[in-house]
């Protein structure tokens, strides 16, 4: 009886599967721009604090250029993200920038209550770029993701 619930539970929440994906893509995205705006103002010198986070890495050079690429993908990121547009790479871009962000928050000593959110956010990118964006993306409008269809080649992989 419970494993029916379930399961009709689970038919109906589908139907709604691509109104919720937009609504993610808007909500994150809008976020990550909102987040990503005042850095991209925020010039050279804003850009080169940001960018002294490789130095975690052991990357000391052009400290403004890696904080540039960091809020170009934070906002360019959310941008491309809430559109739906090269939806995959996007999530892989902002997979990436919060992975920095998480370890360079940890190596400071900020500890998880301060760089859980960098996890979270990162996390959420890692499993959206296996999900998709849904149909109501503009990948999906060019052609870019087609639902439905076998668009990709899963035989060869193995």
């Amino acid at each position: 009886m419970l494993k029916d619930f379930l399961r009709q539970f689970a038919e109906i929440l589908y139907r709604f599967r691509d109104s919720a994906l937009l609504l993610f893509r808007l909500g994150l995205g809008g976020m990550f721009m909102w987040h990503g705006w005042p850095k991209i103002i925020g010039g050279p010198g804003a850009w080169a604090g940001l960018g002294k986070a490789m130095g975690t890495f052991g990357i000391e050079f052009a400290p403004g250029i890696w904080g540039f690429m960091s809020s170009f993908a934070e906002f360019g990121g959310g941008l491309l993200f809430a559109l739906g547009l090269f939806y995959r790479p996007a999530c892989f871009l902002l997979f990436s920038n919060m992975l920095v962000a998480f370890i360079s928050q940890m190596a400071d000593g900020k500890g998880l209550q301060k760089a859980s959110q960098s996890l979270e956010d990162g996390l959420s990118f890692f499993a959206a770029a296996f999900i998709g964006p849904g149909k109501y993306s503009l990948d999906y409008y060019l052609g870019i993701e087609k639902f439905g269809e076998k668009s990709f080649r899963t035989s060869s992989i193995r």
